[in-house]
């Protein structure tokens, strides 16, 4: 028996390699799409607009080469440095309270209350359509003079009729509640990391004493650390790609005092307003620099606060 048994490990082996071929061009056949999407949909588009970003180009006329006048005309452009410190202002107050309430109910949602799959779809709903073009209309009559935040205000006895929206001081706030209102996306990863960690270390931290507040502290946090990290990282990339909310609510302008002008929407504003697409193409690749940068910087602190199973 054992002759026979080595035999057909033998033939097995030998066929082995006949077979691998076949098995990586199913492989190929099934990521041909994705691969095709990849290489004409995004890497050629951006390297030709890598090449654009060195040229003076209105999309009439063909491209004519400036060598790095773009990039230095960044320098000196008051609205390019504005739309940078409203975007910066936009990323850096909406991610933290975003992330902050898509924590705080997924820790109130795993402790297996009634009804848990309508209230997950129900929080989980605005991060499907707080990038539409509705909910921005919606969110632009809300805060205006006569919208319902101003009406709830009278309820509570502060007579106003100042639009949100219209006021220089306000208008950038109101889309940073839009974004933090857009929180069940990272809620429903919180949720899903919440049930990973393992009911024994609570129940063991009870045992010693720890109240609530010391649990979350020491073993909710430490272990949901990963899923924080990527969240983060992800929102500061989504933050940064916001244009529709601005684009609406200020009607393509940039608001009140370009109060409201994005990076991104100052982009468009170049690129297919003004037709200065090689400043526009330029813009677009200093983003990413300024994207890849911050993220780095995530993953450079990561490992002082980010902890692994390690």
């Amino acid at each position: 028996m054992s002759a026979f048994t080595e035999f057909g490990t033998l033939v097995r082996n030998r066929r082995a390699p006949k077979e691998r071929p076949k098995d990586t061009k199913v492989a190929l056949g099934f990521l041909a799409p994705w691969l095709i999407g990849a290489v004409f949909l995004s890497l050629i588009p951006m390297l030709y607009s890598l090449a654009i970003s060195f040229t003076k180009y209105n999309m009439i006329k063909p491209p004519r080469f400036v060598g790095l006048m773009n990039y230095r005309h960044m320098l000196v452009d008051p609205r390019f440095l504005h739309s940078l410190a409203v975007t910066l202002t936009y990323v850096v107050v909406s991610v933290p309270l975003q992330l902050a309430a898509a924590l705080a109910l997924a820790v109130a949602l795993d402790r297996g209350m009634r009804g848990l799959a309508f209230y997950r779809s129900a929080f989980y709903l605005p991060s499907m359509l707080g990038g539409s073009v509705a909910v921005a209309v919606l969110w632009k009559m809300v805060f205006g003079s006569d919208g319902l935040f101003n009406a709830f205000l009278g309820l509570i006895g502060v007579d106003t009729s100042m639009s949100w929206i219209a006021n220089p001081d306000t208008a950038n706030w109101t889309l940073i509640a839009l974004h933090v209102w857009q929180f069940g996306s990272p809620m429903v990863i919180f949720l899903a990391g919440l049930r990973q960690i393992p009911r024994e270390l609570y129940e063991a931290a009870s045992v010693d004493g720890a109240g609530p507040w010391r649990r979350f502290r020491s073993i909710t946090l430490p272990m949901l650390s990963p899923i924080i990290f990527f969240n983060l990282v992800m929102s500061v990339i989504n933050s940064f790609q916001t244009f529709t909310q601005a684009y609406v609510v200020s009607g393509g302008t940039g608001g009140p005092s370009d109060s409201t002008l994005f990076y991104t929407l100052y982009l468009y504003q170049q690129g297919f307003a003004s037709l200065r697409m090689g400043y526009a193409s330029a813009m677009a690749w200093i983003m990413v620099l300024i994207v890849a940068a911050l993220t780095g910087i995530n993953f450079a602190l990561s490992r002082f606060w980010v902890h692994y199973d390690d």
